[in-house]
């Protein structure tokens, strides 16, 4: 089929009546500066590139999920889904984020968040709308604007005043002028509201814009297209692949997500996904940061089907068992990350979400199981789990070649499974060893460990083995300095008298592991607000022991920091290497 054309007017008549999304395409991501400069572009004559269509016959229309164009923008929208009963419907392949941007200028609004507002506020957005400067002559270059724009576009959150320097007309009003006449009676009375100010050259300048942005929108048939007609799906999604290879690249999720919400049975595949990827990472008592390409990734390692994210994987038959579990695979993922957040690993603190899969894995094959109990068998594997989690996170064991890895891990899990409900933490130390890979600390990793510094995700996670027995639900733990920051800054220690060389072993040394702890937060405030010398002998022999701090008193001053550090260091290093070997090898 051949390339057609149409005026921008005609296209946006039939946005949303006619002309809608299907679910493989992305959400809109243009800022206000692009929607201004594509309206730009238009009224210089540029070319916008060429749009592509798909024509839907009745059985499609049955089959696919559809959904709006964004009229009023605000960020994090999805488009909402629209129905296609009764209606001729045509699927816009190529050309979203334009047609999207036309809608915004011309018929809606862009929202911006307002400066030191919250984005929770319900009044931290203001709704912008498009306005062109009639009397900015498109000719003469503006001082300070690096877009390159020619024309007075600009979006305003209320109508601008007009004066006699500007006349705002707000761009979208021309689609209430599609006819010369009508045309004609608009700059008759944009002349005659003018300030007195106005000269006849800016009087001629507006007419010439009002003009030529007539001609834009309802002469020209600036819009160039092509349709496509086959109700091949897979044909269809190749074609969206390669028209969109030039620009942001499709991703698998994208296309994965496409594919599954199409051969969806009920509701929308898309919806729920996103809906659950914003309760994991929103609605917990912590802050998560999960993707849609995680969850995708689940439900194929949970269902038993080929661990790779290949699109391949994702047949009839894998979407339908992906929809029947839903409700299990979504309960299985919500525990292990709320058992993870008992543990006080959150998104600040998780270096890969790829080691959580074997977790929820076990817990989808065990209902009901929350390892949060006070039974013998929550206790064992809750600390199973969390050792051989933070071990495999320390190691980076699912670094690389993460599908071998996570294929090797669910064998592991499913073979002993058959004989034992309890999460095999050995098995799975000698399984994942690919290749000679380390799989837990030895005394090589645990001196790694031991250079560490405060902020860092690893320094968290080796100081959760210290305090493996911590329970994170309710209460809020900081990463606290023993030996405080603010007594071995430079200032104070030179203040000391201390030479050069000391100043600076003792700087390096209030960063290092050795130096740090979990404390409540309501603790370390208690700590902060007392003198250190007074804070510290007040703890007890088992606070200390618990801390794995020695009963020396002459190492408990900044000036003794890195003697105090070393100290510590072989504290933790012994008791690292006990929780290493307490493990069965």
């Amino acid at each position: 089929m051949s390339y057609a054309t149409i005026t921008i007017g005609d296209l946006l008549a039939d946005v949303n009546t006619k002309y809608f999304l299907p679910a493989i395409q992305r959400p809109y991501v243009w800022s206000a500066d692009q929607v201004i400069t594509l309206i730009d572009s238009l009224m210089k004559g540029y070319p916008i590139s060429s749009l592509m269509f798909w024509s839907v016959d009745e059985y499609l229309k049955r089959e696919l999920k559809i959904y709006n164009f964004i009229e009023n923008w605000k960020p994090g929208m999805q488009n909402p889904a629209a129905s296609a009963d009764g209606r001729d419907v045509t699927l816009v392949l190529d050309g979203q984020q334009r047609i999207t941007s036309l809608l915004i200028a011309l018929r809606g609004t862009f929202s911006e968040k307002m400066k030191y507002k919250r984005h929770s506020s319900a009044d931290a957005w203001s709704e912008k709308t498009l306005y062109l400067d009639l009397l900015k002559d498109p000719a003469e270059e503006e001082d300070g604007s690096d877009l390159g724009v020619s024309y007075g576009l600009r979006f305003h959150t209320h109508p601008p005043r007009n004066d006699y320097r500007h006349h705002w007309f707000r761009l979208g009003d021309i689609l209430n002028y599609r006819t010369d006449a009508q045309l004609q009676t608009l700059i008759d009375d944009t002349l005659d509201s003018l300030h007195h100010g106005v000269t006849a050259y800016e009087r001629d300048l507006i007419k010439t814009t009002l003009r030529r942005l007539h001609q834009v929108l309802w002469v020209d048939e600036v819009i160039n297209y092509y349709t496509e007609t086959s109700p091949s799906v897979d044909r269809v999604l190749d074609i969206f692949v390669r028209a969109n290879d030039g620009g942001t690249k499709l991703s698998k999720s994208d296309l994965l997500m496409s594919m599954i919400t199409s051969k969806w049975e009920n509701g929308s595949a898309r919806d729920l996904v996103f809906d659950f990827v914003d309760h994991i990472n929103k609605g917990l008592n912590s802050p998560n940061k999960i993707t849609k390409d995680f969850v995708l990734k689940a439900c194929l390692v949970l269902c038993g089907f080929d661990v790779k994210y290949n699109v391949s994987n994702f047949t009839m038959q894998a979407i339908a068992d992906i929809e029947r579990n839903w409700p299990a695979i979504k309960d299985a993922i919500e525990r292990t990350f709320r058992f993870l957040n008992g543990l006080g690993i959150t998104a600040e603190n998780l270096t890969s979400l790829n080691a959580v899969l074997p977790i929820a894995w076990y817990l989808f094959h065990a209902p009901g199981v929350t390892l949060r109990g006070s039974s013998e068998f929550d206790r064992h594997n809750a600390r199973a789990i969390q050792r051989w989690l933070i071990n495999s996170l320390l190691m980076g064991v699912f670094a690389g070649t993460s599908d071998r890895t996570i294929a090797a891990a669910r064998a592991t899990l499913k073979d002993t499974s058959q004989t034992s409900r309890n999460f095999p933490e050995v098995q799975l130390y000698h399984a994942l060893a690919i290749g000679g890979r380390m799989t837990r600390l030895d005394e090589r990793a645990i001196e790694e460990l031991l250079e560490l510094g405060y902020g860092k995700p690893k320094t968290f996670l080796a100081l959760s083995l210290l305090y493996d027995d911590l329970d994170w639900n309710g209460i809020i733990y900081h990463v606290d300095h023993i030996i405080p920051q603010a007594r071995a800054t430079r200032r104070v220690l030179m203040g000391m008298n201390l030479p050069e060389h000391r100043v600076r072993e003792i700087a390096s040394a209030v960063n290092r592991l050795g130096n740090l702890q979990f404390l409540p937060a309501h603790e370390n405030i208690e700590k902060g607000d007392m003198p250190f010398d007074a804070w510290i002998t007040s703890r007890s022999d088992a606070y200390r022991d618990r801390h794995l701090i020695e009963h020396t008193p002459d190492l408990w001053t900044a000036t003794m920091l890195p003697e105090f550090v070393r100290s510590r260091e072989r504290l933790i290093r012994q008791k690292l290497l006990e929780l290493t070997e307490r493990v069965p090898a």
